[in-house]
């Protein structure tokens, strides 16, 4: 009976003590859409966040949380230690912008001009990542109020340069890394989300494994030899050879590649050679990209490339070599992590409104946490329900519905309690 009575008041405390939670999560939506709009209206694009991070670290500093500054260049991070002891969970958002101009007539729509690569340009919030901000933002104050029902500790990861540092800088969740971010204290498991202007607000996408493909930049440089255009027997033609290279390329993906697996693409989005109508040239450059959502599929085609480019190019007389730089690895959910807080995240959604999703080729940073340590990453809506046309993002149009938001901070809370107090 003794035994019965504990439970039963064990049972009554955690109830209210949701129910606290879930009131203060509500009331925080206003300053939800307010933090958001502010950053919108004031993006900054990668490591180049110093504002961006000023007003996240002050907010987090407001909170009593320890805060550390300048964590890979502009990033934030906030520890949220519980009142009692446990695991150690990092919940992520990344925060710059890109080199949009904004076209649209929102009242808070950036006028925010800049130089980036020699080009004038805008700066908008294309992606989302304004959203993503305000989110960890509330979700760090709904906690700051309740440490008491913490098990264990929280990070709060404020990314920078997820969109991928300026050239010959580094940046991003690679640098985090680097500098300890899932250290001290080592981080058990990461939870991050990306709101979707295509999918309607009120629903989260999952998938387990492979969501986001990995994104490799490939260089190949082809060498012929340069003659007359009216002699072409005289030369080995560089342009000739790159032609059939591309064409060789496609077959890895129509022949080689099981994409009843997972999918998989390789495009070549430029090609430079030759001065001149009349003049073969000596060499060529082909630069392009690979995305993958399996490892072995992912090294099957680095390898059949390499071979391909190296004997399709002597097959013609020429020769060619292949580089490749990897910008994301694979963002692949952790199964059993996956299948533990889907529960989760149907108690906050419904069940209905979580829904299985196809993986899809682009690519996401985040992906270099989940080499360290167990992560999941979903999609949150952003779409006005019923919408026809929803603009894309990376693009100027784009635009999201912000009563989706609130379902992030929903998410991040249930899931982080469930883990920590499993």
């Amino acid at each position: 009976m003794k035994k019965l009575l504990t439970l039963l008041l064990l049972a009554s405390f955690s109830i209210t003590a949701q129910n606290s939670m879930e009131q203060d999560i509500i009331d925080i939506e206003d300053k939800l859409i307010e933090w958001r709009r502010d950053f919108h209206q004031n993006p900054e694009l990668s490591n180049r966040e110093f504002k961006t991070a000023e007003k996240i670290a002050k907010h987090l500093k407001s909170l009593g949380l320890d805060v550390e500054v300048n964590v890979a260049k502009t990033g934030i991070v906030g520890i949220l230690k519980g009142d009692n002891p446990g695991k150690v969970v990092a919940l992520r958002a990344d925060i710059d912008a890109l080199p949009v101009t904004e076209r649209n007539d929102l009242p808070f729509k950036s006028e925010v001009k800049t130089t980036f690569l020699n080009t004038e340009t805008g700066v908008m919030h294309a992606c989302g990542h304004d959203t993503h901000t305000a989110i960890l933002m509330a979700t760090a104050e709904v906690f700051s109020k309740h440490k008491d029902k913490i098990n264990g500790t929280i990070k709060f990861i404020f990314q920078p340069a997820e969109e991928g540092p300026p050239p010959g800088e580094e940046g991003g969740a690679k640098l985090m890394i680097k500098e300890g971010v899932l250290d001290n204290p080592k981080v058990d498991a990461i939870f991050g989300l990306h709101i979707n202007s295509q999918t309607p607000a009120g629903v989260i996408k999952y998938k387990t494994g492979g969501i986001m493909a990995s994104v490799e930049r490939f260089v190949i440089n082809v060498k012929g030899k340069q003659t007359h255009g009216s002699q072409p027997w005289s030369g080995v033609d560089p342009i000739l050879i790159s032609a059939k290279i591309i064409d060789g390329l496609q077959t890895i993906i129509s022949r080689e590649a099981r994409l009843t697996d997972e999918a998989a693409v390789i495009t070549v989005g430029k090609i430079t050679s030759g001065t001149r109508f009349n003049i073969i040239p000596e060499s060529a450059e082909m630069i392009g990209t690979v995305r993958t959502l399996d490892p072995k599929m992912r090294a099957m085609i680095e390898r059949r490339m390499k071979e391909m480019v190296e004997t399709i190019a002597k097959a013609y007389g020429g020769e060619a070599t292949i580089t490749f730089q990897n910008n994301t690895s694979i963002t692949y959910n952790d199964a059993a992590l996956t299948e533990q807080i889907l529960p989760s995240i149907q108690k906050v959604a419904g069940a209905e409104n979580v829904q299985l999703m196809k993986a899809t080729t682009g690519g996401e940073d985040f992906s270099y946490f989940q080499e360290k340590v167990p992560g999941v990453y979903f999609f949150l809506g952003g779409m006005t329900p019923g919408n026809t046309e929803a603009f894309p993002h990376h693009t100027p149009d784009f635009q999201i519905d912000e009563s989706g938001m609130l379902l992030g901070v929903k998410a991040f809370t249930q899931i982080t309690l469930d883990y920590l107090n499993n």
